[in-house]
């Protein structure tokens, strides 16, 4: 059976809308508009309705066969409410390898770039898991690293345990990031938490207001980041949503992120917002480098 050409971006979204309960899907598209939108077009209108691209076969010296798979909607750890670790070692979530995301990694390093991680001696983490973002700190800053005191927080026995093993200079505590005050860790140079305040069980901006005025240091900086995006068979695929809705919408993530960039602001920070499927926040005091 012959297969559809594709030739403009009006049919290739209207091809996916014809075919979205289809597992596998492919057509053709002829070189000359693949050189026109290029490749990363067909990816992002395949991330909308679900599916990710295999690998392009070369049909003749004109065209190219697109090929894809729709992702299993059931392999989420939005969904992985078995259980009690939502977020454990035997969770979903503990799957995803947010580093081997080059769109996390980038705006994630420059974060730190931006708040001068370098100068910054006491770093607390909120939301540990398996240690993405003290990985990364440990990369960028080389030995330099074993000179600061790392501190992260998770509510996760099971990941306290894993991180332990991996992050021997580390101080790993297991606690409630509710109750931060009875763990009487002291004060912060830099506090990173990446997508963790947004928890259901906490409330948001009361949370936040308490662990710049209980655990940042004066002059502290914070790096927030916020998804704007769901894991969904172990890939990244752009778009923040809510229960209310079947496609992204974002007013919740805008809301939380205007809400700390004024208080920061108020408060004589210097706020950048970054990020394409996390969006970081990230802040410091005005005149410190």
């Amino acid at each position: 059976m012959k297969k559809e050409i594709v030739k403009t971006p009006y049919r290739l979204i209207a091809y996916f809308q014809d075919h979205k309960d289809d597992v596998t899907l492919s057509f053709e598209v002829e070189n000359t508009f693949l050189e026109s939108v290029g490749y990363k077009a067909f990816i992002d209108v395949a991330q909308i309705f679900k599916y990710k691209m295999l690998t392009p076969k070369t049909v003749d010296d004109a065209k190219v066969e697109l090929h894809f798979l729709k992702l299993n909607l059931d392999k989420s750890f939005h969904k992985d409410m078995k259980s009690e670790e939502k977020y454990g070692l035997e969770s979903a979530f503990f799957k995803i390898d947010k580093i081997m995301q080059p769109s996390f990694l980038y705006h994630y390093q420059e974060a730190l770039k931006f708040c001068d991680v370098y100068s910054k001696n006491r770093i607390l983490n909120l939301g540990i898991n398996k240690g993405d973002e003290f990985e990364v700190i440990y990369e960028l800053l080389g030995d330099d690293a074993r000179n600061k005191e790392l501190v992260g927080v998770d509510y996760s026995p099971s990941i306290i345990e894993y991180a332990s093993q991996k992050f021997h200079d580390a101080k790993l505590v297991c606690g409630d990031i509710n109750d931060l005050a009875s763990l009487d860790l002291g004060r912060f140079d830099m506090i990173i938490s990446i997508g963790t305040l947004q928890s259901s069980n906490i409330n948001f901006n009361e949370r936040f207001m308490s662990i710049y005025q209980n655990q940042l240091h004066n002059g502290g900086a914070i790096i927030l980041g916020f998804p704007n995006c769901r894991w969904i068979d172990c890939e990244m695929v752009y778009g923040a949503m809510t229960p209310n809705y079947n496609f992204s919408e974002m007013s919740l993530v805008l809301k939380d992120i205007h809400f700390c960039k004024k208080y920061l602001q108020q408060k004589g920070y210097r706020v950048v917002i970054t990020g394409k499927d996390y969006l970081f926040l990230s802040a410091r005091k005005i005149g410190v480098v």
